[in-house]
């Protein structure tokens, strides 16, 4: 990667403001301080989870939306301060200071750096890819954890009683029940008014930001009926003024180690949450996202946020879809939300120091009950074992450990679930259906004596080929018979050099039992790869056959009709159909020739001596309807079922010549007509197949 484009993600504000319409400017203004409104409460109430100060959630608020519209790539994502991000915080700086001090201060904007450069180097790795490999089971299981979480921890705050910060849920519950009954009536009140408030809203108005009503009507309520004055807290003043340089200690290593872990859950986190919102409303507003632009804006958002007295940040799903339903048009939304933030903070600071911290916590509440989504939770419980194992798990983790080590084994668990998935793809027998239209799964069907059709759904690379040679071995062992394999290879996205050797070790099994491999349905990158490894040249490049065309193609020039005819009573294809069947008793008995092998006579050479002055008798023992579509001049059809039944009107010290497709029946002719007292026998080498690679087929119509 050159540094040039390294360095691309800078251009875009200046592609942002360069390619703006006019037209767009009132819309993005509108929708904008309508997200600001929903904003504002958030900024004040969310940092509080974190054990910061509210002023940090307001420069939060301002600078990261700014920085992560101008950088990233979604026109409606919204970044700033979330719960998810807030509970992180909290987690992860609670061993490293004490809560309410400068350190504790100072470690959370070098949190957020790290968890910012760490998303920037994503970005500029390219490596947005990476973030389709972590299950959405991750995410639901750890924010409903959180969620959890937050309700317990918002518990002191809400029942005013003295609680520390704990990161375990059972200790915290410990905590409040041993202290309440010290609960102050009145704070309770008041929470519990503002959830009742935010609810009725909700419901009433759902247009009209229901937790910016709720936290303000409260609040009007305690300035009037003076319960400041009986012991309900206030936030207090704030300081109004542009977010200031905060002074990080970037230079004690000791302490970024300590983040390190912190740092990386919430910026995997961080990314999973600010993809997911992203893709979701980009389903609606059809808008082409770029991953890794995203990261980029989502990084330089977090660097900034913590250099400017801020703290770590996230895209927000409810600010998000509200920018879209608002109006919003471009990423300018998002910063003119910053701007109604930062406008209201200078104007409003003296009214938010009245806000009281009880109904915060039951706007908390309220928006922790609503991370638990049940919905998903259900849909994943019903779907495959495997997600609902890894939600089950990352919940339960999530309530007992420090929530980055949850956060980082949900994220294994889901990149070991994917491995052990695309390693162990689905190998299985297929067949036609009845109405030979579509191949459908056929485990329980009898199938093809002679060929087997296998598909593959899953790449051919190295942690899964040995799952995929096991199975088609299986396969082979149960199946003796079947000495031809076609592999359906629709589903092969990717093929390495371990999945090559083990296509080579199939053709070298197949091969040794007198069969052949054959591949159909190989899509163009496979091919080409398969082509420059040299394999296509051991395979041969005519058994790579046309999808419509590669069982009319094995049925006419590859498997024996003998075995068609005589010994199989499935019909496994279209083209089995109009074959004639003339079961002979013992099955496979019928092609198993007794005595010594016959001789032998080269096609060439059997055509010079049909013409010369005393030709061979030439017995073609092929199905009347095989004779018909071209055979040996001078031959006469006699098919194998008719020498079976006796002794043909010939001479026994003829010379008799025996031919049939490949080579099987007549041996097995042969056989019978020893046993009769014939002893001038040979049969054609290679029989039809041969006589017509060497282009003296003569064509006879019926």
């Amino acid at each position: 990667m050159t540094m040039l484009r390294v360095l691309m993600p800078l251009r875009r504000p200046y592609d942002l403001l360069r390619t703006y319409r006019r037209a767009d400017l009132l819309p993005d203004i509108i929708a904008g301080a309508t997200v600001g409104i929903v904003l504002l409460p958030q900024a004040l109430a969310f940092p509080l989870l974190a054990g910061l100060p509210p002023t940090v959630g307001l420069f939060a608020a301002v600078v990261a939306p700014l920085i992560a519209a101008l950088w990233g790539s979604s026109a409606h994502l919204q970044t700033g301060p979330t719960n998810t991000a807030s509970i992180l915080t909290l987690s992860a700086l609670l061993p490293v200071a004490a809560l309410g001090t400068p350190e504790y201060l100072a470690a959370a904007g070098l949190l957020a750096v790290l968890s910012g450069l760490i998303r920037l180097a994503f970005g500029l790795a390219r490596l947005g890819v990476l973030i389709n490999f972590v299950s959405s089971a991750v995410a639901v299981g750890f924010t409903a954890g959180a969620g959890i979480l937050i309700i317990a921890n918002q518990l002191g705050m809400l029942l005013r009683i003295a609680v520390g910060n704990n990161p375990s849920l059972f200790g915290t519950l410990a905590e409040v029940g041993a202290a309440l009954g010290t609960t102050h009536l009145p704070s309770l009140a008041v929470g519990i008014t503002t959830v009742l408030v935010i609810l009725a809203t909700q419901r009433l108005a759902p247009r009209v930001p229901a937790l910016l009503v709720g936290i303000v009507a409260t609040g009007v309520g305690v300035w009037l009926l003076g319960l400041e004055a009986q012991g309900v807290q206030v936030l207090g003043e704030l300081p109004a003024g542009l977010p200031p340089l905060a002074a990080l200690p970037f230079g004690d290593l000791a302490l970024v180690g300590s983040l390190a872990n912190g740092a990386l859950a919430i910026a995997v986190i961080g990314l999973v949450e600010a993809s997911s919102i992203a893709r979701s409303i980009a389903g609606h507003s059809e808008q082409r996202l770029d991953s890794n632009q995203e990261f980029v804006g989502q990084g330089l958002a977090n660097i900034a946020a913590g250099l400017f007295s801020g703290y770590a940040c996230s895209g927000s799903f409810n600010r998000s879809a509200l920018s879209y339903r608002a109006g919003g048009r471009t990423a300018l939304t998002a910063v003119f939300s910053a701007i109604f933030v930062l406008l209201a903070t200078l104007l409003l600071a003296p009214l938010t120091a009245h806000l009281p911290r009880a109904a915060l916590a039951g706007a908390l509440i309220l928006t922790a009950w609503g991370m638990v989504d049940r919905k998903s939770i259900r849909q994943l419980w019903r779907s495959a074992r495997g997600d609902a194992t890894i939600m089950s798990i990352t919940l339960v983790l999530t309530l007992l450990l420090p929530l980055q080590f949850a956060v980082l084994a949900g994220v294994l668990m889901s990149l070991g679930y994917y491995i052990l998935q695309t390693s162990a793809p689905q190998v299985r027998v297929v067949l036609p259906d009845a109405q030979y239209k579509h191949w459908v799964p056929a485990s329980e069907r009898l199938p093809c004596p002679e060929l087997g059709v296998i598909e593959v759904l899953g790449n051919l690379y190295f942690g899964a080929v040995n799952h995929v040679e096991e199975a088609i071995r299986r396969h082979a062992d149960a199946h003796p018979t079947q000495r031809f394999l076609l592999i359906r290879m629709e589903n092969v996205l990717h093929i390495d050099s371990s999945g090559v050797q083990m296509l080579e070790t199939l053709v070298r099994l197949y091969r040794a039992r007198r069969g052949q491999v054959y591949l159909t349905q190989v899509r163009a990158p496979v091919r080409a790869f398969l082509r420059s490894t040299g394999f296509l040249q051991t395979l041969g490049e005519a058994n790579v056959l046309e999808t419509d065309a590669a069982i009319g193609y094995l049925f006419n020039h590859v498997i024996d009709p003998a075995i068609c005819i005589y010994e199989c009573e499935v019909r496994a294809f279209r083209e089995c159909q109009n074959l004639p069947k003339r079961l002979l008793p013992g099955v496979m008995q019928t092609v198993v020739e007794s005595g010594p092998p016959p001789v032998m006579v080269a096609a060439r050479d059997l055509y010079s001596a049909l013409r010369s002055a005393n030709p061979p008798v030439v017995l073609d023992v092929r199905e009347p309807r095989e004779f018909a579509r071209g055979h040996i001049p001078q031959a006469r059809s006699l098919p194998l079922l008719d020498v079976l039944a006796g002794a043909p009107d010939l001479l026994q010290n003829q010379d008799i010549v025996l031919a049939c497709r490949s080579g099987r029946r007549s041996a097995r002719a042969a056989s019978a007509l020893r046993s009769h007292g014939f002893t001038e026998l040979r049969v054609l080498a290679g029989g039809m197949l041969a006589w017509e690679a060497d282009h003296l087929l003569e064509a006879v119509d019926v």
